[in-house]
Parts: structure tokens; sequence; C-alpha cells
């Protein structure tokens, strides 16, 4: 099949990383797959252009232009499916099919951002999936808030696929590195500094923590500024004396690697379509905790790694108790998460259940 995967740009997020991810997939088992973008963020280019992945990038500030050359490049095209992620491609994608069209369309939902279902913007969006041949959310969570938007979309157009990872082939590479006792217990994070990955949150969480938690307890978070919520927390860490707790770094292509090198790995958003970095950690052998948000009660179903993000106590409950496992308990934990994500996020598996659709 010839694949075309339209989003809004190839930059650091979690939507773009599955998108890339999925177009290799399709590219392994032999389908022509190209990407096309109106933004020109290349944090994923060139792991593109080493799988012979086309890239085309139409930038264009004219939002009707932008429409209508998109909208061209898709038809002219010859493609036996698009799939889009993010309501923006997607919106461009199915206006694109009017007033006919040949390939299949499926539009992919990875937000379950609670504000859909109050944003005349956003809910005018998830009306026009009704041109699609379906709507894949990576939650259940999510295809709920679609449905309850857009109550005409019929259930059997709806589907949930989980995220996937590829860990690769090199079994040596996924095992966890054990913690040395009387070390400090390294939390990594792994999400854009944005006001809504609560990082406000987890410094008030830390700091009403006892100090001999906080000495043991190194927070290294990895993710590019997006917004204003960054300075304003560095300066809070200041004021709480937390230095020595909170390290920051941009984001990564070697992501995995500093994964297995720390102890645990964290998020603390307000909502999540469903998180990448969850996915990758457990697929990985690590520990988890994370916000109660979307799917991930379902996934990871013990409370004592889950926390309200809104509750600063949860948080600090969580994450106290987390610093009193030992390097057994941690790894045990570890073991057990891999277990589930080699049933869940299976690449082979969730690449299949795509092209199935597109089939």
């Amino acid at each position: 099949m010839k694949i075309l995967c339209v989003i809004d740009s190839l930059g650091s997020g979690g939507a773009q990383k599955q998108l890339v991810e999925l177009a290799k997939g399709f590219h392994e088992v032999g389908h022509d797959v190209s990407f096309l973008t109106y933004h020109q963020f290349d944090f994923f280019k060139e792991e593109l252009l080493q799988h012979n992945i086309n890239i085309h990038c139409i930038v264009e500030p004219n939002y009707l232009k932008r429409l209508w050359k998109m909208r061209s490049f898709i038809r002219k095209g010859n493609y036996d499916a698009v799939l889009s992620f993010l309501e923006a491609s997607s919106f461009i994608c199915e206006l694109a099919g009017l007033p006919f069209r040949k390939w299949k369309l499926i539009v992919g939902e990875r937000s379950a951002n609670p504000n859909i279902k109050e944003s005349f913007k956003l809910k005018f969006y998830r009306w026009f999936h009704l041109l699609s041949d379906f709507v894949v959310s990576n939650s259940n969570t999510n295809r709920d808030i679609v449905k309850s938007v857009n109550p005409l979309l019929p259930q059997k157009k709806l589907k949930v696929i989980y995220n996937l990872v590829d860990i690769g082939n090199n079994s040596d590479h996924i095992q966890p590195i054990p913690k040395q006792e009387n070390e400090k217990l390294v939390l990594l994070v792994a999400a854009g500094q944005r006001e809504v990955k609560n990082l406000s949150g987890l410094i008030e969480a830390v700091n009403t923590l006892t100090e001999a938690e906080r000495a043991k307890l190194s927070i290294h978070w990895y993710g590019d500024e997006a917004d204003s919520s960054y300075s304003k927390a560095v300066v809070k860490i200041q004021n709480y004396k937390l230095e020595g707790n909170f390290f920051f770094y941009k984001a990564t292509q070697d992501i995995k690697s500093k994964m297995l090198a720390a102890d645990l790995i964290g998020l603390f958003s307000f909502y999540e379509g469903f998180p990448n970095t969850i996915c990758e950690a457990m697929s990985l052998g690590k520990p988890v905790i994370c916000s109660s948000v979307s799917d991930v009660p379902l996934i990871i179903n013990n409370d004592r790694y889950l926390f309200n993000p809104n509750k600063t106590d949860e948080i600090a409950k969580v994450l106290s108790y987390v610093l009193k496992l030992n390097s057994v308990e941690l790894e045990t934990i570890g073991k057990t998460n891999k277990e589930i994500a080699n049933s869940l996020f299976n690449k082979e598996q969730i690449v299949s259940q795509y092209l199935n659709l597109m089939q």
C-alpha cells in the first residue's frame, strides 16, 4: 500500500513519536510510506530519513492557503490510505476527501483533554470525523470523550489502539540497572515543560517530604520548554531550596538509555491521551508512578503508584512510599510492568491493527 502520514510537525511530542514509530513499522513490512507536515520542526527527521521515508513539508502561514495546498497534495498523491494525528491535521485530511475520495482515511485521537467538552473549536473538529473511515483513540477515556461530543459517530467507527513501543531486539539492552544501596533514588520524568505536565505540583509535593526523604530523592526531568511554567517552577525551586533535588535536561533521542539508568519513571500530568513515557518505561522493565488519568489506572492496577495530580498530599504519599523501597522490590515491580507491557504495547500487533483498518 501507498500510505501517507499527516501531522503538524516532526517536533518532539508524543503524538509525533507514535506516528513516526507506526510509519517505520509500515515501512518494515513492505509498504510505501511518506510524511506530510506544515511546520518545520525536525526532531524526528533524521530517524525517518534513515528508514527511507520521504518527508514533505508545506509551510504556509495563511490557514486557507495551507488547507488548499495540503488538500491538493493529498488528492494528487494516489494514496491507498491516509493516517492523520492531531485535530488540525485530521480536519485538513477530512476536508481533502470532499467531495469524494478513493483512499481510506483514519484519524487518530491522542488527547483526553477535558476542555474538548467545553470548547466550541475542539468540538467542531470532532464533528468532521464523520467524514473519516475510522477514528482511532489511544485510550478508552479518549474514545468516550470523542463519542460524547459527537454522538452521531457510529460505534463501529470508533476504535481503541494503545501506543506501541519498540525496545529493539537486544535483550541485554532492556535489563534494568540495579540500584545501589545508600544511593539516591533517581526519578526520571520525560515530558515537555508545559503547565499540563504539572511540574509545579511535583515541586510542592517534594517540599512537603521530610528532610530525610528529600535527601534520598533526585529528579531528572527531560523535556523542552514550551510555556512559562518552567521559569515559574525554577523560582519556586529556589525559594524552597530544592536545587539538590531537581535537574533539567533538553528532550533527547536517547531517552531509553536514560530511563534504564534511572530507578523510577514518573508522570504528573493533569491529563493525558495515553502517555508514551509510561508505555516505554514499563516495556523497559522499570517501576512507574503516575497521575490517575486516561487508561493508566486500568494498566497499573495498584493505588500505591497512582495519585490525583491536583492533590499535593497524594503525590507526596506516593513519593514517600517508593523512597522506602529497596532495589529488589523496585526490580520486582519493574518485571511485573514489563509483562503487562509486552501484552499491550507490542509493536507488530499494533502495526497490524492499523494495517487491518487500512485494508
